[in-house]
């Protein structure tokens, strides 16, 4: 997540994080990026004020108007604009002379800043403010504390004084990005600062009681990228924003009874709103799609945007009906070895930025996951069943079978009987959910040895394999296709209850190693095979009521790894947390299975984590234990705003009501 200092800023494709007094210095190697990116590149990587040649002080930090409160609940009038209050450094026994108000907001592609001096005094003033910029076109991977180093060969960097700015550009071989600031009134002096940086000054004459504004605005313009305007104002910006969020968000019956889950669900509509980025259909058409969250992710991960839009499929059927397309659209249709490509696999991460351009980084399109293939084809039968829009199922067929051969043949389903995974030495080393290295172990920590087969997936390929027998009957006219589908669901049903099922522990194994040994962690994971239906009702309810017992529960949801095992630490990333999307996948899933009292048990405590933090719920919370730590605990580095845990709330209304 970034830094409990900085301010996040988000529209679409397009963040910005900035620091208490609204700057941006442009710090590399840290857990929290700062500056203005769009696409994956750092398009500002400096933006300090001075004022009579000194940094001012601040008086209120860059933050939503207000604050923010734990009662904002959506976006309303303000959301999305910083406002932070500045005076110049002084002494006890002189009063600050002026007072700076900052007013900051992004845009698709665009910083916009209104910067206000108010004189405290009866005498005219001078201000001399500056306003050092610069742009480092650094791409987000180089920023990570991974202390990787990438050459550049060829790189050039530009700066040109504009009358009413400066202009920053970037080449590398065929690649171009730029960086435009101006300002109104236009600066008196753009002066080089020898760092490559350039400063911005004005000489600003105050009558007594008097203002001065002004008005900076930033375009930014990555590779590759269509030009989009740049609001006059924050304010300007705010409004956009505000105007398509009333409109996400608007005509959603929410519990009156419950205020809190209804809070949460208004909060997490909002977030939703924002965090859709631009993707291109299979004809060329563009569609907004859920990112997967920001400071890290603001992109199309597959297995998010499935996720995401199977949580608000009942309220916002809209997100499914463009998530579906663009994933077709991306879906591959040869083998590559760097991107882990097969024909008939669905996308896991798509990447703008330079080094993905050059292929520096595998993730231009990089199809490392196991589970987003089965779950392509679950939000397809999902979207149809609910919609009745047979349209969209005729026109992605194509795309479906190729999803169900890619389960079939390369993914394992035929060869060994489940879907399975190796690890992949230049990206992850795990392809389902859990992803981060060690998350798929055994209760002592040991890591599986060969491919390895994680349960949860195999309750998606079955949801998967039974919801394309139902589009081949009653969509497609196949039935001898249908008739192969549910055969090869029963088949997968039996095989895993057979080989999965640890008896002496009433529990499934969290996977199967090379060998078909147990990876016998007790894990979360079986929670979605509730929500797949996988196991048949007696386990379910076994393995339901297992997954509420204390070692489990934290009091702020079901741990990744349950409590007292040798793998368990409450802060690691997959091996002890609490993820909200995990457990509202839980949750749908215990109500499946009749359990409707722990499904509200589980939605309770989702939903009292999001009141503490301003109906907000983060991507994952640490394990400790709620009787012990009476708020939740934060995960160090989460995405603050994710899109999953932002639909979480309304799979929870559909769980419980």
């Amino acid at each position: 997540m970034t830094d409990r200092q900085h301010q996040l800023l988000v529209r679409g494709a397009t963040f910005a994080a900035i620091g208490p007094s609204g700057d941006i210095s442009g710090v590399r190697g840290s857990g929290s990026p700062d500056g203005l990116f769009v696409r994956d590149g750092r398009h500002l990587s400096r933006w300090q004020l001075t004022a009579d040649g000194a940094a001012p002080e601040v008086l209120t930090p860059a933050g939503p108007p207000g604050g923010d409160k734990a009662g904002r609940t959506g976006a309303g009038e303000g959301e999305g604009v910083a406002h932070c209050v500045l005076v110049p450094r002084g002494g006890r026994l002189e009063p600050p002379a002026y007072t700076l108000f900052r007013e900051q907001a992004v845009a698709d592609g665009a910083f916009v800043e209104t910067l206000r001096v108010v004189s405290n005094r009866a005498a005219p003033t001078t201000v001399r403010l500056a306003l050092t910029v610069d742009a480092d076109f650094t791409d987000q991977f180089e920023l990570r504390a991974d202390h990787r180093t990438y050459t550049k060969t060829g790189a050039v960097r530009s700066r040109s004084a504009l009358e009413d700015g400066v202009r920053f550009g970037y080449r590398r071989g065929e690649w171009r990005s730029s960086t435009t600031v101006t300002a109104e009134p236009a600066p008196d002096a753009v002066e080089e600062t020898g760092t490559g940086a350039r400063r911005l000054v004005w000489a600003l004459e105050l009558a007594g009681h008097g203002t001065a504004d002004l008005s900076l605005r930033v375009a930014a313009r990555p590779h590759g990228a269509p030009g989009t305007p740049v609001p006059a104002s924050p304010a300007d910006a705010a409004a956009e924003l505000a105007a398509r969020t009333e409109e996400f968000t608007r005509d959603i019956t929410l519990p009156a009874a419950w205020p809190g889950l209804a809070a949460a669900c208004t909060r997490g509509l909002a977030d939703l709103a924002v965090l859709q980025v631009p993707a291109t259909g299979p004809d060329g058409e563009r569609l907004n799609v859920p990112g997967a969250g920001v400071p890290w992710f603001l992109t199309l991960l597959g297995r998010d945007a499935l996720l995401t839009s199977l949580f608000a499929l009942p309220y916002r059927p809209g997100l499914a009906a463009a998530t579906l397309p663009v994933l077709a659209a991306t879906q591959a249709t040869e083998s590559t070895e760097d991107a882990v490509a097969q024909p008939g696999k669905i996308v896991h991460e798509v990447r703008h930025g330079e080094l993905a351009h050059f292929g520096q980084v595998p993730f231009a399109r990089y199809y490392g996951s196991v589970d987003a293939t089965p779950l392509f084809l679950v939000l397809l039968g999902a979207y149809t069943d609910r919609t009745g829009d047979m349209a969209t199922a005729r026109r992605l067929e194509p795309h479906a079978r190729a999803a169900v051969s890619w389960m079939l043949d390369h993914g394992g389903l035929t060869s060994r009987g489940y879907l399975v995974y190796r690890a992949d030495r230049g990206g992850l080393a795990n392809q389902n959910w859990k992803d981060s290295p060690g998350a798929i172990c055994s209760a002592d920590g040991s890591r599986p040895t060969g491919p390895v087969t994680a349960a949860g997936a195999q309750g998606y390929a079955y949801d998967a394999l039974r919801r394309t027998a139902a589009l081949a009957r009653t969509v497609w006219d196949d039935p001898v296709y249908a008739d192969l589908l549910e055969q090869a669901a029963t088949d997968l049903r039996d095989r895993f209850q057979r080989d999965f099922w640890m008896a002496d522990r009433a529990f499934p194994a969290l996977a199967l190693d090379g060998d078909g040994r147990h990876m016998d962690a007790l894990a979360s994971d079986a929670g979605h095979l509730l929500w797949s239906g996988l196991l048949d009702k007696e386990y379910g309810e076994v393995v339901g009521r297992r997954l509420l017992e204390p070692d489990f529960f934290s009091g702020w949801g079901v741990r990744t790894l349950a409590a007292g095992q040798a793998a368990y630490h409450p802060l690691s990333r997959h091996r002890g947390s609490v993820w909200p999307h995990d457990n509202a996948l839980i949750a749908l899933g215990l109500a499946r299975y009749g359990l409707h009292d722990e499904a509200r048990t589980v939605a309770h405590a989702l939903v009292e984590a999001a009141t503490a933090s301003g109906h907000r719920l983060p991507e994952v919370l640490a394990g400790y234990a709620r009787e012990a730590y009476p708020e939740p605990v934060p995960y160090p580095h989460a995405c603050e705003r994710e899109s999953r845990s932002a639909a979480a709330p309304l799979a929870l209304l559909t769980a419980v009501f």
